[in-house]
């Protein structure tokens, strides 16, 4: 699966809504604070995250790129 983005980055909770993995901002933040959540197969704590074109983040056995 994957996402286009128009801009430079997005951020790893919008990215997460705009891909249909979490329907609300604090279903995102929850996930990504528990450590559940992986970016470039590192476990990642901050919703804020920076993710670029190449990127690609998982939770709960789905993973999304960064197109």
């Amino acid at each position: 699966m994957y996402i286009e983005i128009r801009d430079e980055f997005i951020k790893l909770g919008q990215a997460m809504k705009l891909a249909g993995l979490v329907e609300e901002g604090a279903e995102a933040k929850f996930a990504i604070q528990d450590g559940e959540v992986t970016v470039n197969g590192e476990n990642e704590t901050r919703r804020g995250r920076k993710l670029y074109p190449g990127d690609v983040f998982s939770w709960k056995g789905a993973s999304v790129e960064i197109r």
